[in-house]
Formats: structure tokens, C-alpha cells, sequence
């Protein structure tokens, strides 16, 4: 097949589980030196030839600000160079949903319509996806540039050729062979679904995007301790990006929830994740990139 999406094993660096642990209590999670020995020791393990690393900055990321994520990311590129492992960083923007979707199934569901083609294609989502797959191809020696790299995706993607091997992918690690074209049948839907209406007209010129992801941890869509489960049906769709218009009681985002009193609570949180302010009081336009900064071994 040639590609894999895979977790972390017992055979590969399982010693990091513990270092974390010990981070965990010891309040040094946030630590770059042993975030970037976390993560590389993995990647190393692994055997790669060429890693890209996507660091995300923006209030809803580990690195809140720019010097943050640029730190982080000169660390791994620095030491994964020095390593012998070739590898670009890209920083990119974490102050709102990337996608429209939070939350596992409806993640996945989200990423399925991205490679069949299904509607148009969320910008922002888009470019981040060219971005990090383009210099993936240059670091692999499969296109000389980032631009002819951008075209062999934007062909994968249109031609169909995208969706049949992330179909292929998925048979040959066990999973069903027609879940491109039955992605509902796999993916287990939540029985509540409501909207969280707009408090009033304005445009969305802010979003809290951590407080909305700790709204699908209170859902059951994540772990607040090792053993809790998780609920892969809850999260949120159609989740408006910034810049958006709205009317009063135009959706923000719909809940999907386990409940109805789930999805309740999940409304009213939400509400206050969202910031709306008059049109008049705004620009015209936003801007909607999503790539910040690139980082290789000749800025490390």
C-alpha cells in the first residue's frame, strides 16, 4: 500500500509513556525540550526517512503564541536534523475549528467527504492539507518543488486517486472495503442533534477553540482520565468559520449529543465560546490562511 495511519505500540519507544506520566505530575508537560524528545523518539523509532510536523499556535493550542510555536519547532527540527532525520515544520493556526467538524466520527465523516469531493472544500482546511502533504512529496524526492508538489495533490484529489488508496489503506488494516461509499453505515451517528443559534445578528470575529474542545470532552467525545470511554458519535458539525454573517438564531455550530440535557448544557457553553459583534464594527474581510510559518534544518 505504501501508507499507514497508525497509534503508538509497545515496540515502538514504550518507554514514553511513562516519561509522560512523570511529566504529568511533575507539571513539566510544557516543556519543549521534553515535548520535542516526546515526540521524536517515536518518529525515530519509526525509522523515517522524512517527518513534516504540524505545530499548532493560536488559543487553541499547547503553543498559544507565535515565539511559542516557533521555539517548538525549531527544537524539533533542530534535533531531528541532528539525528539524521530530514524534516520541515509547519506553524499553523489554531484560533479556530480547522474543518467544520469536531469530534471522532463526525471527524472522519468529514475527512471522507474532504477526499471524495463531496461539496466544496473548507479553505482553510484545504490549504493546511496541500501544505504539509506538498512538502512531504519535496522531502520524498516525489516532486522537485512545492508548487509541482500542490499540482500532483490537486490531481490526487480530483482524479479520485486520493479516495481510492484511503479506501485501500483502510481494507488492508482491517477495516470495512466500501466505507468511501457507505461512511454512515460505519460511522455511528448521536440520536440528539440541535443548533446553537446565533444570541443575535453580528459578525463571529472570535472563537475560544480550546473551551470548544474541552464542550466535546463534557460530551464524551474525549478523555479526561485514562479510563474514561469515549463516545465517538457526539461532537459538532457546520461549525461557522470567523468572518461569518449571522442573523439572529442562525446556527454557530449543531450539537451532537448523547442526550437531550447533554445537548443542552453543550448549547449553553457553546454560546459563550463564540464572539459576535455588529457588522458595521468589523472589516470586510478576514484573514483565512491557515499557514503561519515554515520552518527546515536551514533556519534550525
Amino acid at each position: 500500500m505504501g501508507c499507514a495511519i497508525i497509534g503508538q505500540t509497545a515496540d515502538i519507544a514504550p518507554a514514553d509513556k511513562r516519561f509522560y506520566a512523570t511529566r504529568d505530575v511533575t507539571a513539566t508537560v510544557e516543556s519543549v525540550p521534553l515535548i520535542t524528545a516526546s515526540i521524536l523518539s517515536k518518529k525515530l523509532a519509526a525509522g523515517l526517512q522524512g517527518l513534516v510536523m504540524d505545530v499548532k499556535c493560536g488559543n487553541g493550542a499547547f503553543a498559544d503564541s507565535l515565539v511559542m510555536a516557533q521555539e517548538l519547532a525549531h527544537s524539533i527540527v533542530a534535533v531531528a536534523g541532528g539525528a539524521g532525520l530530514k524534516t520541515t515544520a509547519l506553524i499553523t493556526d489554531m484560533n479556530q475549528v480547522l474543518g467544520t467538524s469536531v469530534g471522532n466520527a463526525l471527524e472522519v465523516a468529514e475527512a471522507i467527504a474532504y477526499l471524495r469531493g463531496d461539496g466544496v472544500r473548507e479553505p482553510r482546511q484545504h490549504e493546511v492539507t496541500l501544505a504539509l502533504s506538498a512538502e512531504l512529496l519535496v522531502l520524498g524526492g516525489l516532486a522537485p518543488d512545492r508548487h509541482a508538489a500542490r499540482a500532483k495533490l490537486q490531481t490526487a484529489l480530483d482524479s479520485g486517486a486520493a479516495a481510492e488508496y484511503f479506501a485501500r489503506m483502510v481494507t488492508a488494516l482491517g477495516g470495512p472495503a466500501d466505507v468511501m461509499d457507505r461512511p454512515a453505515t460505519y460511522l455511528a451517528a448521536a440520536p440528539v442533534v440541535v443548533p446553537v443559534p446565533a444570541p443575535n445578528a453580528g459578525v463571529i470575529v472570535g472563537m475560544q477553540t480550546r473551551a470548544i474542545g474541552m464542550v466535546v470532552v463534557e460530551l464524551g467525545g474525549g478523555r479526561r482520565k485514562a479510563t474514561d470511554t469515549i463516545d465517538i458519535r457526539v461532537g459538532l458539525t457546520q461549525v461557522q468559520p470567523l468572518g461569518t454573517h449571522l442573523q439572529k438564531g442562525d446556527a454557530l455550530a449543531w450539537v451532537h449529543a448523547a442526550d437531550t440535557a447533554s445537548a443542552h448544557r453543550a448549547v449553553t457553553q457553546l454560546l459563550a465560546t463564540f464572539h459576535l459583534v455588529d457588522a458595521m464594527d468589523t472589516p470586510d474581510r478576514y484573514d483565512a490562511s491557515t499557514v503561519m510559518q515554515t520552518i527546515d534544518s536551514s533556519q534550525a
